[in-house]
């Protein structure tokens, strides 16, 4: 197949290119300094040079918890601006498959554990990503209503927090696993007394290492093509009390864990139903926490 993945040459978009390749199929990556993919013109043009049947949509404005209390704004306009400027114009041209990345900040902020797909519109997201969350809502109806009205095949599939080697450990934009990697690497490095983190400790959220993402995103173009969405995770919880002991321990931090609770906690739970994907696709996570996290220190140590 000729595929296009946007935001192919991001952190999980890295791994989905990779696993698409070693399938045989052709991939177009087109790149951020070359498409700004918020403007309808510059959309055109990607298609123009990727000719896709099959169409990825990774490419986000996307960070952690800080990033998006900072950036409410352009966190919903581009990302909304993306989805419906790339899914309007893959239909005008025939494009077989619209695989859209959605995000768990799509869920209301009190989700029962653990969240069902049909749990989706049941409240409001956190407050502090719900922008992000809202544009992603958006462009999972737009896939929806596309495929009742047109017939166009989109699918939206749910990841949970991803983490693995080759993330992003800008501390200004990073999610919370390389942000506590590159915290506790550092003190462990300097013999810093302690390190702080935001909350209380008891926010728990799910983790799935981004190489089993990538082959849940493969297994789906190949194998799902139907209106709800699906999540993608690992079905395991944890809370950051116990992930923060857990990166101390794998990086050889051995000072004082402060919680800074006049920082927000995010979502107080997150952790996915995750039988749709097994019986729609056949995709279980198989990477242990404990050795992803062990492999990402030990790229990052190796990578910085």
């Amino acid at each position: 197949m000729r595929v296009t993945v946007t935001g192919g040459g991001g952190f999980l978009g890295g791994y989905v290119v990779d696993a698409f390749r070693a399938r045989g199929d052709e991939v177009f990556v087109p790149r951020q300094r070359d498409y700004d993919l918020t403007r309808e013109a510059e959309v055109v043009r990607m298609y123009d040079a990727g000719r896709p049947e099959v169409v990825v949509h990774l490419a986000a404005v996307v960070g952690g918890l800080g990033a998006n209390v900072a950036n409410p704004a352009k966190f919903l306009y581009d990302n909304l601006l993306m989805g419906l400027h790339l899914i309007e114009h893959a239909r005008q041209r025939g494009v077989r498959k619209f695989v859209t990345i959605g995000t768990i900040c799509e869920y209301p902020k009190h989700t029962p554990v653990p969240f069902r797909e049909t749990s989706l519109w049941d409240g409001y997201p956190d407050e502090a990503t719900a922008p992000y969350g809202i544009a992603k809502k958006t462009i999972l109806v737009q896939g929806q209503v596309y495929r009742k009205q047109y017939g166009f095949d989109a699918i939206h599939l749910l990841p949970v927090n991803l983490y693995g080697p080759h993330d992003n450990f800008d501390p200004k934009t990073s999610h919370v696993v390389p942000a506590m990697i590159r915290k506790c690497v550092e003190a462990a490095e300097q013999r810093a007394p302690q390190v702080i983190c935001w909350g209380d400790g008891t926010a728990t959220r799910e983790f799935l290492y981004a190489g089993d993402c990538a082959k849940a995103i493969v297994l789906a173009t190949e194998r799902y093509s139907g209106p709800e969405p699906v999540n993608l995770g690992s079905g395991h919880e944890t809370s950051m009390r116990e992930l923060i002991d857990l990166v101390a321990e794998l990086s050889g931090f051995e000072g004082e864990i402060v919680w800074d609770a006049s920082m927000p906690n995010g979502q107080p739970r997150r952790c996915l139903d995750v039988s749709r994907a097994e019986q729609c696709f056949g995709f279980r996570a198989t990477t242990d926490f404990r050795e992803g996290l062990a492999r990402t220190i030990a790229w990052y140590r190796q990578s910085r």
